[in-house]
C-alpha cells in the first residue's frame, strides 16, 4: 500500500484497532506494535483543538525511529448499530504528497505564498510558493511555531504580531511590508492578506494568509516618488555645481551606493562652445556621493579632469546618447573597474563587490552637457531596463536645471559686463565733492538688475550726482539702463535743471516702452534721482522720479532724510516733477542709494532707513570705509536685489577763488572789463593765461552786449581749470558757425572754441550763461 493510502482504525476509546501497510511505511510501526495501543502514544503532541473539531489537519507523529514527522490527517466517523459514532477511520499522508482534490491542488499551485496557522501561530498548511520563500519543504514547517522558523528580527516580530492580532480580534487585516525572506537574497515588498478561519459553528480555528510579492510595484512607486522629490529639490539654486550636488543627493543611497556627475568644461564657463563627444571624452568632476562617508570609492577628486576611454560605459553613453547599463562579468565593465583601481588603488577595498553600474548622459535642449554615473555595491539588485528609464527621466530633469543654471550664469556674466561697462570706472577729479561708491549685483535667481549711478562734471565747477534703478532683471534691464545712462549724460550736458531733466527722461522711457510694445505701452519703468551741487553757492538742487530720498549727514553729526517729493516713476508720463533746493555747509555727506539697500520682502523699510542713518554717523577714516560700514550694517547676508550706493562729501570754493563783475550794456565797457580780468589773473598768479583770457573775455562780453540783454555779468572761477562765464538776460542760445571771408562778424565763438579746452552754454532763470574752461596745467 502507498503512503497516500495509509489508514488506521480507532475505536471510541482512542485505541488503535486497525493498521494498514501504508501506515507502517509512514510511521515505521508494524501492525502488531500499533494495534491495541492508545493513539495518543503515537503522537508527539496533542492534536490541536481546531483539528479535532474539523476532523482534519496536521498532527505531529513520533516515528518508530524516534524523529518527528508531520502528517496531514483526515478522520471519518464510523457509525455503530445504534447510529452513534463507534470509531474513526483515519487516513494520513505526508505534506508533500500530491493533492487529489481540486481545492488542494489550487492551494498548492497558487502563485502567491499561502499558509495556514493555528491559533498558537503554528504552521498547519504551506503551499509551494511559501516553501520557496522559506527555503524549506512543508514537512519542516508543519507543527512549528512561526518564530521558530525565522530569524529574530524586527520584521519577523511584526509579522507574528499581526498573526496574533487576527486571532485576538477575529478580524481580517491587510499588511504591507518591505523585508527579506530566508530563501531570498534581497529584500522584497509584500502585500499580505490575513483572515481568520472558523468552523461551521463560528469557532476560531486559526489564521490563513496570502502574501503577494509587490516588489515591482513597490519600486515603481519609489521611482515615482524620487522623480517627484527630484522635481522639488533639484534646481533650487541657479548654480551648476549645486544642481549637480542635488542630483547626487537624490540618487544616493536610494538608487545607488555611489554616484557621480561629470560635466564638460564649457558648461562651467560663461562662453557657449558645445563640443561633440568623440572616442575619448574629457570631463570635469563636479559632484559625487556615496553611502560610505568620505566617498572613498571615487577615483577622481572633485574639480579634477578625467579622460574616459572609448571602451568605458561613460564614453558609450555620451556617444550613443542613451543610458548604458554594465554588469559584473562583462569585459567592458571589468576593464572599467580595473582602470579605476589602477588610477586610485587606495579605494580598491571600497569598490569590492561592485556588480552593476549605469551611465546616463545629461542632455538638455539637444546638447549633451555631461554624464551621471550610478554604481551598486551593497544593493543586491543589478540595474535593469526599468532603472534605465527612471535614470533617463531623472537625468533629463537634472540636465535642464544644469542648463538653466549655465544659461543664467552666462546671462549674468553678460549683464554684469554690460553694466560695468556703463557704470563709471574712475570718477573724474573735481573740486565740488569727494565721492565714494559701491555697486553690489544681486546673487538671486532673478538676475542682475538695472541699478546705476553716475557723477557728471558740469560747468561752473558744479557736479551732477545720479542714481537710478530700472524695473526688471537680466540683459534687457541692463540694456535699458545703458540707454538711460546715455540719456542722462546727454541731458546733463545741456545743463537742464533736475526737474526738467527728469521730464525729458520720462518722455524717453515712455517712447522706449511704446516702441517695445507696438501700439501699447509696455511694462518698462525706472526710478531716478538727479542732484546738482554748486560749490560756489553750496546749494544742492535735486529732484526724484519714484526714487528714495537721499540721506544727509551734517558736519555736526546729525543725520536725516532730505524732505522732498519723490514724484512718479519714469514711464508714467504726464505728471510733473518737483525740485528741492537746500544750502549745505561744507563737509556735509549726501548718501544716494537704490531701493535694494533698504527694501526687502523680509525687512521693514522704515527700520532699514533708520539703520542707514545710524550707520552714516559711524566714524570712518574715509568715504570708502564709510561705504563698507553702511553696507555691512544695513544689508542682509543675501540681498535679494542689486544695490548701488553713492556717497558725496561737499566742498566749497572760497571767495578768493571766485571773481564777479557786473557789466553795463555799453561797448565801451569791454576794455575795462578785460583789464579787470587781467588784474585778477595777476592776483591769482595766472599771468600765463592772461593772453587767452583777454581774448575770451572780449569776445564773450562783446557778444553779450551786442546780441544779449541786461543784466550782463562776468565771473571767473579758479578751480582745477580756469572758468570764464558771461551771463546775460537773453535766453537765445549762441551757435558756432564758420564765417565767410567777407563777413564782418561770426568769428568770436569759433575763436573761443579754438583757444579753450571746452565751452558751452546753459539756460538760467534769468537768461543764459556762456562758459569756457582753460587748463591750468599742460594738456600734454
Amino acid at each position: 500500500m502507498e503512503e497516500a493510502s495509509a489508514a488506521a482504525i480507532i475505536d471510541a476509546r482512542g485505541i488503535v484497532t486497525g493498521w494498514s501497510e501504508g501506515a507502517r511505511r509512514l510511521t515505521g510501526y508494524p501492525a502488531e506494535e500499533a494495534v491495541g495501543r492508545p493513539v495518543r502514544e503515537l503522537l508527539a503532541e496533542d492534536v490541536p483543538p481546531e483539528a479535532l473539531s474539523a476532523r482534519s489537519g496536521t498532527v505531529m507523529v513520533r516515528h518508530h525511529d524516534g524523529y518527528l514527522i508531520g502528517l496531514r490527517v483526515r478522520a471519518c466517523a464510523v457509525a455503530g448499530r445504534d447510529g452513534a459514532a463507534d470509531g474513526y477511520v483515519i487516513t494520513a499522508e505526508l505534506p508533500g504528497s500530491a493533492e487529489t482534490s481540486l481545492a488542494g491542488q489550487a492551494f498548492q499551485q497558487a502563485a502567491m505564498s499561502m499558509s495556514v496557522f493555528d491559533v498558537e501561530q503554528r504552521y498547519m498548511r504551506v503551499n509551494e510558493a511559501a516553501c520557496h520563500v522559506m527555503g524549506v519543504p512543508e514537512e519542516a514547517l508543519l507543527g512549528r511555531h512561526f518564530p521558530e522558523t525565522v530569524e529574530e528580527a524586527e520584521h519577523s516580530l511584526g509579522f507574528n504580531w499581526h498573526l496574533r492580532h487576527v486571532v485576538e480580534t477575529g478580524r481580517p487585516l491587510r499588511y504591507e511590508s518591505y523585508t527579506g525572506a530566508p530563501a531570498l537574497n534581497r529584500e522584497h515588498a509584500w502585500v499580505t492578506e490575513m483572515w481568520p478561519v472558523r468552523d461551521p459553528s463560528g469557532r476560531l480555528l486559526g489564521t490563513a494568509l496570502a502574501a503577494f510579492d509587490s516588489t515591482e510595484q513597490y519600486w515603481a512607486r519609489q521611482r515615482l516618488a524620487l522623480l517627484n522629490e527630484a522635481a522639488a529639490t533639484i534646481g533650487t539654486t541657479l548654480d551648476v555645481v549645486r544642481t549637480a550636488e542635488e542630483l547626487i543627493e537624490i540618487m544616493v543611497p536610494r538608487f545607488a551606493d555611489f554616484a557621480s556627475v561629470d560635466l564638460f568644461d564649457w558648461v562651467l564657463g560663461a562662453e557657449e562652445s558645445p563640443v561633440v563627444p568623440t572616442a575619448e571624452i574629457v570631463l570635469r568632476r563636479v559632484a559625487h556621493g556615496s553611502v560610505t562617508e568620505g566617498t572613498p570609492e571615487a577615483a577622481v577628486r572633485l574639480g579634477e579632469v578625467d579622460v574616459y576611454p572609448a571602451f568605458s560605459p561613460i564614453a558609450r553613453a555620451m556617444r550613443e546618447g542613451r543610458a548604458i547599463i554594465s554588469q559584473a562579468g562583462e569585459p567592458s565593465f571589468m576593464r572599467w573597474v580595473a582602470e579605476r583601481n589602477t588610477r586610485a588603488p587606495q579605494g580598491r577595498p571600497y569598490r569590492k563587490g561592485v556588480h552593476s553600474m549605469m551611465a546616463v548622459p545629461l542632455r538638455a535642449r539637444g546638447t549633451i552637457l555631461g554624464v551621471a554615473v550610478a554604481v551598486r555595491i551593497r544593493q543586491a539588485d543589478d540595474y535593469g531596463d526599468d532603472d534605465a528609464v527612471f535614470a533617463a527621466e531623472l537625468a533629463s530633469r537634472a540636465a535642464v536645471c544644469v542648463d538653466n543654471a549655465r544659461r543664467f550664469a552666462r546671462e549674468r556674466t553678460t549683464a554684469l559686463a554690460l553694466q560695468h561697462s556703463l557704470l563709471p570706472r574712475g570718477l573724474p577729479g573735481q573740486a565740488a565733492v569727494e565721492v565714494a561708491h559701491r555697486y553690489l549685483p544681486s546673487g538671486s535667481a532673478a538676475g542682475i538688475g538695472g541699478d546705476w549711478f553716475d557723477v557728471i562734471p558740469l560747468s561752473g565747477s558744479r557736479v551732477a550726482l545720479v542714481v537710478g534703478d530700472v524695473v526688471g532683471h537680466g540683459i534687457p534691464s541692463s540694456a535699458t539702463m545703458g540707454r538711460l545712462v546715455t540719456a542722462v549724460r546727454t541731458l546733463a550736458d545741456v545743463d537742464l535743471p533736475p526737474d526738467e531733466l527728469l521730464t525729458h527722461l520720462d518722455d524717453l522711457v515712455t517712447h522706449l516702452a511704446s516702441d517695445d510694445a507696438g501700439d501699447e505701452v509696455a511694462e518698462l519703468g525706472a526710478t531716478c534721482l538727479y542732484a546738482v551741487y554748486d560749490p560756489v553757492t553750496r546749494r544742492l538742487n535735486l529732484a526724484a522720479a519714484g526714487h528714495p530720498a537721499p540721506a544727509l549727514v551734517l558736519p555736526d553729526g546729525s543725520t536725516r532724510l532730505i524732505p522732498m517729493s519723490a514724484g512718479p516713476p519714469l514711464g508714467v508720463g504726464g505728471l510733473p516733477f518737483e525740485a528741492t533746493e537746500l544750502q549745505l555747509p561744507e563737509g556735509s555727506v549726501v548718501a544716494l542709494y537704490t531701493d535694494g539697500l533698504v527694501e526687502d520682502r523680509d525687512r521693514d523699510v522704515d527700520h532699514a532707513t533708520d539703520e542707514l542713518c545710524r550707520a552714516l554717523t559711524v566714524p570712518a577714516d574715509s568715504l570708502d570705509a564709510l561705504c563698507d560700514t553702511v553696507l555691512k550694517a544695513v544689508l542682509p547676508e543675501e540681498p535679494s536685489d542689486d544695490v548701488a550706493l553713492l556717497l558725496a562729501r561737499t566742498r566749497a570754493l572760497g571767495a578768493g577763488q571766485v571773481a564777479t563783475w557786473d557789466v553795463s550794456p555799453d561797448p565801451a565797457q569791454v576794455a575795462a572789463t578785460r583789464q579787470a580780468a587781467t588784474e585778477q589773473l595777476t592776483a591769482w598768479g595766472l599771468d600765463e593765461t592772461a593772453f587767452v583770457t583777454e581774448l575770451v573775455v572780449s569776445e564773450l562780453v562783446t557778444n553779450a552786449i551786442r546780441y544779449g540783454a541786461a543784466p550782463i555779468q562776468l565771473r571767473l572761477i579758479r578751480d582745477q581749470t580756469l572758468i570764464c562765464e558771461v551771463s546775460d538776460g537773453s535766453s537765445t542760445s549762441p551757435h558756432l558757425r564758420r564765417a565767410h571771408q567777407d563777413d564782418e562778424g561770426g568769428r568770436g565763438l569759433l575763436l573761443v572754441a579754438q583757444l579753450t579746452q571746452r565751452w558751452g552754454s546753459r539756460q538760467t532763470t534769468r537768461g543764459k550763461t556762456i562758459w569756457c574752461e582753460q587748463p591750468l596745467t599742460p594738456l600734454f
